[in-house]
């Protein structure tokens, strides 16, 4: 025993050279002599992966941890804060223990200076903290009034600290046990392969098991948790809905599409219409009664069958009468907002045909991320059926074909076209609002804009196609009248969110910024990533005109794309005001 200790010794010796007298080629080097234990002489094993803390991983932590209280797009509640800062330090102290850990190949800390910085990051941490919530206290306060919001009295300090490290001790945790397993894995291993294949092997099998349990049983059964109970909701109807007794609606008695079919959504859809005597009033003359048409997922068996069902409803209806024809593609649960379809039906005088169909139980969130099949299916199969109807009737007997889509609809309508050309001929107009980053023509659009023109407000001259950030601009177009308009607040976290804010600048931060967006936001790697998705969260929470929210600002891009004759701009804000009311 004492014979092979004295052999390690030597060798010891070997690679670390204190004394330069021990050597003719006296030469220092990099690695530190590692200590012994005391009761048998062995150097004990170095540890690249240890169980305490991590001197670089919680100061990182703490960097993400104040950078999370910076504004981002739209204010944040006190336990959405929390949340933020939470995440966030806990991806800043995973990725700062990764940096130490490569930093520990090549050389090793002593005890005294990691002493030394963790006194340091004890003095300067809770100094942080407190200017960083009483900045981030005066930052929300500020972004609450650039959005027309009551200003919040007191950000609850206290509760979002709380929360906050409630979410990091609990991914804190999560992430221990994950290694735990691994690095037991890797003991079993480690007796049939070298010590280093068995840490891999373990670590992929624990990947590998961790995301087959977080894909199949977690999210699994929360995408089955959330259909049900969306099914469920979709099953009731809203307070004050009742059958519509007009044969114009679907639903109706004489309707072929029953009423118990249609949905909740549906059954909003065709049941809250302005009446003839609030149309008559706004235009000063006699209207018509309105119709509208929606076909629900009990409607039919597949889309196809839905759209076939519709264009038979407006046949039975002669919808293809009315001066206009609109076709919605709606959210994810089949919701279409009422200030969109009424709009169109006071500025025409009730003589509208309105057109929608459900594709999914979900919202448009949850229908995003899971399957986006579906809204493409179902845009297709309607607007491909109404538009051949439409098309086959004489140039001059024609109606006005419009086509609507909203968030995840927006999605749905571009897929369906494939391209701005075929856009802009397939319809005598087109309405998007609040486009999401996946869409195809949509990016296009904005990657081949004007020189000059920003992300948020771009300035395309190829095609008769128009941006607006805010919809008081469409009243200032001059020019040729735009056949497609896309609607997108520059405070819209649906526009905007993006993956690669992880690891990339956006546009929309470079640069001048949009009308609604404060100077005082700025990109942080990862952090404005999980900013905006939480964002993302509050988006319909705010006023119109910010965020998600366009409601009555619709007006503004009906009037753009298909205005009656005669409509002026004082009609717009009469038309505005009324429904804002």
């Amino acid at each position: 025993m004492t014979e092979s200790a004295g052999e390690g010794e030597r060798l010891m010796r070997k690679l670390v050279v204190t004394d330069p007298s021990e050597t003719s080629a006296p030469r220092r080097s990099w690695i530190p002599a590692p200590r012994r234990s005391p009761e048998n002489n062995v150097v004990p094993r170095r540890r690249m992966v240890r169980c305490r803390l991590s001197v670089t991983g919680f100061g990182l932590s703490a960097v993400f941890y104040c950078l999370s209280f910076t504004p981002s797009l739209l204010p944040r509640p006190w336990f959405l804060q929390g949340v933020v800062a939470g995440l966030t330090g806990a991806i800043g102290y995973a990725v700062g223990t990764a940096i130490g850990a490569l930093v520990r190949l090549r050389w090793w800390p002593s005890r005294r200076v990691e002493r030394i910085a963790w006194r340091l990051l004890f003095a300067l941490l809770p100094v942080l903290i407190l200017v960083f919530l009483w900045l981030g206290t005066r930052w929300q306060r500020e972004l609450r009034v650039r959005l027309g919001m009551q200003p919040q009295q007191e950000y609850d300090a206290l509760r979002t600290v709380g929360i906050s490290l409630l979410t990091f001790g609990v991914l804190l945790l999560i992430a221990r046990l994950l290694r735990l397993a691994a690095h037991g894995i890797a003991r079993l291993l480690g007796r049939l392969v070298p010590e280093s294949a068995a840490y891999c092997a373990g670590f992929l099998v624990v990947t590998m098991l961790g995301y087959g349990a977080f894909d199949g049983l977690l999210m699994g059964n929360l995408y089955t948790t959330a259909d049900r109970s969306a099914a469920l909701t979709d099953s009731g109807t809203g307070r004050g809905v009742v059958q519509p007794a007009t044969t114009l609606r679907s639903g109706a008695p004489q309707s072929l599409i029953s009423w118990d079919s249609l949905g909740r959504q549906g059954r909003n859809f065709v049941a809250r219409v302005p009446s003839v005597e609030q149309l008559s009033a706004f235009n000063g003359r006699p209207a018509s009664e309105p119709i509208r048409l929606y076909a629900g997922l009990a409607s039919a068996e597949d889309v196809q069958g839905r759209a076939a069902l519709l264009v038979r409803e407006m046949d039975r209806t002669g919808a293809f009468g009315r001066a206009v024809v609109a076709v919605f593609t709606p959210t994810g649960t089949g919701w279409v907002d009422n200030d969109v379809t009424s709009s169109l039906e006071y500025m025409y005088g009730g003589d509208t045909a309105l057109v929608s169909m459900q594709y999914s139980y979900l919202p448009s969130s949850i229908s995003f991320a899971v399957d986006r099949t579906k809204v493409t299916e179902a845009a297709a199969a309607l607007i491909t059926a109404v538009h051949d109807r439409w098309a086959a009737m004489p140039v001059t007997a024609r109606p006005k074909l419009l086509i609507f889509g909203e968030s995840l609809g927006t999605y749905g309508t571009e897929k369906t076209f494939g391209t701005a050309e075929r856009m802009v001929e397939g319809a005598d107009g087109i309405l998007l609002e609040g486009p999401t980053f996946a869409n195809p023509i949509h990016r296009q659009l904005t990657e081949g804009r004007e020189p000059g023109s920003t992300v948020w407000d771009p300035h395309y001259a190829g095609l008769p196609i128009e941006f607006a950030s805010r919809a008081s601009e469409l009243r200032e177009l001059t020019g040729r009248q735009p056949k497609v308009v896309y609607m997108q607040n520059s405070s819209d976290p649906v526009v905007w969110w993006n993956p690669s804010l992880l690891w990339h600048r956006p546009g929309w931060l470079r640069g001048e910024r949009g009308p609604d967006v404060t100077p005082d936001m700025h990109w942080y790697p990862v952090v404005t990533f999980w900013q905006t998705t939480v964002d993302l969260i509050f988006a319909n929470k705010v006023p119109v005109g910010h965020g998600h929210v366009y409601k009555s600002s619709t007006v503004d891009g009906w009037a753009a794309v298909a205005p009656p004759v005669g409509w002026t701009v004082a009609d717009t804000v009469r038309l505005r005001a009324l429904l804002d009311h």
